[in-house]
């Protein structure tokens, strides 16, 4: 084995890596998406095929009939990655990021069985036997690569299994509550939320028009039903009849630290979006029954323990300064006969998107835990209820201002991770400082992840909404595809919100 050789083997385990980690468990979370069980398998068979490889080149030199089975080995994996790129193209968009990182690995491979075939083939003309040999840092390289390879393939196998339960519901069931056709406007319908309600919308049989920068990635809506794809308001005339717009366009929040370019991008998306609704307003003929506009539970600020309703006032901080302004701007639509609900969402819950999403591949690798001292609150909401709350909005007069979007039960983060880790039959154990975020990520940890609000939905549940994931345990093992559950509407009586 040369050092040249050696050198297109590291470089093929760390491109592996990086393909791995950063494409299939970062941007492109195969394990949880519906429908790639076909390509889970081939990756783990294909790891597996790889852990055997390292092992095998690593720490011996195989000849005779070893070295031949080995020469199948690579052989065969070169058949099962030419396999795995039809699938790719069958059954997902790959990122450029993705192409490129496949085509080098592809190259990088090709360079390697020219070099390795070729002393292969002389081992094989020896009699058959296992020669140990070391070599150094490269044999403990391939020990490692070995070892990560085989818990990856065995993770994708066991997601491969997994992957026929997590087909989503049928999304027409969530609008129901709107009863007759309606023409709904929606921004930010390409987002993790909005997504799903212009499915549950044009499932249902509405008329929606969806505001999008980039129609091709909207493009995948119109499957759903009768959905119209616009890039800007300008392009609806004000003859057209809009009865509800829900306003969910917004620079996400979550997805990385806050700099000070990343705070103006947060406040600007948000005011210069609700601006321009209104506008669209102002010269619509046929104004809009209701504006539902977006907002978050970041409004009341860091609070403690404290139960929190639409009734409580916030103290100072960054979500509050975003969502107050946020609601400011929406509420010029009142002014304008257009009755507006704020939508104060909380941590919304689903695989294929949030902040659960982020939690899954550590959790699942048995590396979860509890961020900081893990007593901090957790108000979230499964994201099929908060779609269903949404319409819920849409449907009933009656509803006007703050409406809190989370499940009747807040849990802390201590709960929250335990429960995750019994939702993936993994522990929970390994807590994540609190000194280490708050030094990297400053108020994006202080706010996030270390503290939190103790939020109650009282105007959802006093107006007669039912939840069909109100405690954390059933919509977790409905997201994982966890045990079969018969799943119905729940009604929760309006709570306590004050103790004494």
């Amino acid at each position: 084995m040369t050092t040249t050789l050696w050198l297109f083997i590291a470089l093929q385990m760390t491109m592996g890596a990086f393909d791995t980690f950063y494409h299939h468990e970062g941007t492109e979370r195969l394990a949880w998406r519906p429908g790639q069980s076909v390509e889970l398998r081939l990756h783990g068979i294909r790891n597996l095929a790889y852990m055997l490889a390292f092992a095998c080149l690593g720490w011996t030199i195989p000849k005779g009939g070893w070295a031949i089975a080995l020469i199948l080995l690579l052989a065969g994996e070169l058949f099962i990655t030419l396999w795995d790129f039809v699938e790719e193209d069958r059954t997902r968009h790959l990122p450029a990021t993705e192409r490129i990182t496949h085509t080098l690995l592809t190259l990088n491979y090709g360079v390697i069985l020219a070099m390795l075939i070729p002393r292969l083939l002389d081992w094989a003309g020896e009699p058959s036997a296992i020669m140990p040999v070391h070599y150094g840092m490269m044999s403990w390289f391939c020990a490692i690569a070995a070892f990560g390879v085989f818990v990856s393939g065995l993770r994708d196998l066991a997601a491969a299994r997994r992957c026929p339960r997590l087909v989503p519901a049928d999304p027409a069931p969530l609008a129901a509550a709107l009863g007759h056709s309606k023409t709904v406007l929606v921004t930010g319908g390409t987002g993790f939320v909005g997504s799903r309600l212009v499915e549950a919308l044009a499932s249902a049989g509405h008329d929606v028009t969806v505001l999008a920068r980039d129609r091709a990635r909207a493009a995948p809506l119109l499957q759903a039903g009768p959905v119209r794809i616009i890039t800007s308001l300008d392009a609806i005339s004000p003859d057209t009849r809009i009865d509800a717009i829900v306003n969910l366009a917004g620079e996400p929040i979550s997805n990385s630290p806050w700099t000070r370019a990343k705070r103006q991008r947060i406040v600007r998306s948000r005011m210069g979006m609700t601006q321009n609704v209104l506008r669209l307003i102002q010269r619509l003929h046929h104004r809009p029954e209701v504006l539902v506009s977006g907002s978050a539970i970041g409004i009341y600020g860091l609070r403690g323990d404290e139960k929190l309703d639409e009734s409580d006032e916030g103290k100072p901080c960054f979500s509050r300064h975003v969502c107050l302004n946020w609601e400011r701007a929406a509420r010029r639509a009142e002014g304008l006969g257009v009755r507006t609900v704020y939508l104060r969402t909380g941590l919304v819950l689903d695989a294929s998107g949030g902040m659960l999403a982020r939690m899954l591949a550590p959790f699942e690798y048995g590396l979860g835990g509890r961020f900081g001292d893990g007593r901090h609150w957790m108000s979230w909401i499964h994201r099929d209820d908060l779609v269903r709350l949404i319409v819920h909005c849409l449907a009933r007069p009656e509803i006007n201002g703050p409406v809190n979007g989370t499940a009747p039960v807040p849990v802390t983060n201590r709960t929250f991770t335990a429960a995750l880790g019994r939702a993936l039959h993994r522990p929970a154990m390994l807590p994540v400082p609190a000194w280490p975020l708050r030094r990297l990520l400053s108020g994006f940890a202080e706010e996030l992840l270390l503290n939190g609000q103790r939020v109650l939905p009282a105007v959802a549940t006093r107006s007669g909404f039912s939840f069909r994931y109100p405690n954390l345990d059933v919509a977790l093992a409905a997201i994982t595809g966890g045990d079969k559950m018969i799943l119905t509407d729940v009604p929760v009586r309006p709570l306590a919100l004050k103790e004494g």
